[in-house]
């Protein structure tokens, strides 16, 4: 079965508030069993305009990465996320 990955773009606007966007999302990556690959670290943007921070987490299944967002948990960090920054977050499913 494919892996499922989070693909997150973020600006940070409010550092002490992202702090307690991170404390609540963690609660959510422990119990589906979230993986990250990538967390920041340098990068570039050869081509268009890019966030400042940039985040994989890899997932057992792509059913996992959704039941994962759509968790009671997740749902309860997403207001701290929009609260402390700017964001996307696409799901996809791995290649076999």
């Amino acid at each position: 079965m494919p892996k499922g990955y989070w693909i997150v773009h973020v600006t940070v606007t409010d550092q002490a508030k992202y702090k307690d966007y991170l404390a609540a999302d963690a609660v959510a990556f422990q119990k589906y069993g979230a993986k990250p690959l990538v967390r920041g670290g340098q990068f570039q943007a050869p081509e268009g305009e890019s966030y400042s921070r940039h985040v994989v987490i890899e997932f057992e299944s792509y059913d996992k990465a959704i039941a994962c967002y759509d968790s009671p948990e997740y749902q309860a960090a997403i207001p701290l996320r929009h609260a402390a920054s700017e964001s996307e977050i696409v799901i996809v499913e791995g290649t076999d």
